[in-house]
């Protein structure tokens, strides 16, 4: 086995440039495993990398995208103790600053595995990296949620936002959830949402008098950023704490809010150690604390459609469109 089929991105643009190809199968160096590909799926940071938004983190071109991955071990390199071939794996190991998963190989330090959850299927399992890592993080690394906290969940139906509802319940929170449907909020109320808001139909004050019990909310999550960081630090209780993903209003954010009522910010980027080559071993760590709470029925990703590796560019344009809830997965077939 030489070589294999890998959908590859030769320049930045729309989802069309992505090129069925012939590559070479990698090999796992020190401290790496190979894993054959079940599953990936798509985030954000994928087609923000295809189109050049975040070309600083995207993989070297002739680039393979796409952080999430489920499958099996095919190989593993020296010093990897964790893991032998057969294991079936879920993991975040490229896709952002290395090869990444939309392939039917690849290659990652092996601590940016875990051994995939029992209690839904190894393909699954592909939804879940990405958006459950930064759920995880925002939750349990940037704040602590304590029982009966209050926790307003913005994009609760989103990929993030479907995983932050039920890490928040998990931690025995009342939760809030934003949607713009019917069909968004009702994701959020079967996810576990104790209360669901329009917020196209209803601003700030209103939903902090109606489900909030004091000044505001305990904790505000925001996977979203840009205007939704903004109504956030209205949202919040003084002495609370807004965590986020985005920066891509940092430039134009009044900040003053935070100062005025002695705010917490927490902002997470998940593939960060990826990126850096450092810390991976956090990755594996805290998807096994994940897989676990799959297997205890805390935790379930939500996938709206799938796809094929062939049909990339069709599921690209979806994630971009936004018509859907939960997640969107490419299998290996």
């Amino acid at each position: 086995m030489s070589e294999m089929t890998a959908y590859v991105l030769e320049e930045y643009g729309d989802p069309d440039n992505f090129t069925e190809t012939t590559v070479e199968v990698p090999d796992p160096g020190p401290e790496e495993i190979r894993v054959e590909v079940a599953a990936t799926s798509l985030n954000p940071v994928d087609y923000k990398i295809r189109r050049g938004d975040l070309a600083d983190i995207g993989p070297e071109m002739p680039a393979i995208l796409h952080c999430d991955v489920s499958g099996v071990v095919d190989a593993v390199g020296e010093d990897v103790e964790a893991f032998e071939a057969g294991d079936e794996v879920y993991g975040m190991p490229g896709g952002a600053g290395r090869q990444g998963a939309l392939a039917e190989y690849v290659v990652g330090h092996a601590g940016t595995f875990a051994r995939a959850p029992e209690a839904i299927p190894l393909e699954e399992s592909a939804a879940l990296p990405v958006v459950a890592l930064t759920a995880w993080e925002m939750l349990a690394d940037k704040t602590t949620v304590d029982i009966d906290e209050e926790v307003l969940v913005y994009g609760a139906s989103g990929g993030v936002g479907h995983i932050g509802v039920q890490v928040a319940k998990w931690f025995g929170a009342e939760v809030t959830a934003t949607g713009s449907s019917d069909e968004k909020r009702e994701l959020a109320a079967e996810l576990g949402a104790d209360a669901t808001v329009d917020y196209t139909e209803t601003d700030v004050e209103s939903y902090v008098t109606e489900h909030a019990s004091g000044a505001g909310f305990d904790t505000v999550f925001d996977p979203i950023g840009d205007d939704h960081l903004e109504t956030a630090f209205e949202a919040v209780r003084p002495f609370g704490t807004v965590v986020t993903t985005e920066s891509s209003a940092a430039g134009e954010l009044d900040l003053s809010p935070m100062h005025m009522n002695s705010l917490e910010l927490g902002v997470v980027l998940v593939i960060l150690p990826v990126i850096l080559g450092e810390r991976q071993e956090r990755i594996g760590e805290e998807l096994a604390d994940i897989a676990a709470l799959v297997d205890d029925g805390a935790v379930e990703p939500h996938v709206d459609e799938r796809f094929g590796f062939d049909a990339v560019a069709d599921a690209h344009r979806l994630g971009e469109d936004g018509d859907f809830v939960g997640k969107l997965l490419l299998v290996n077939e």
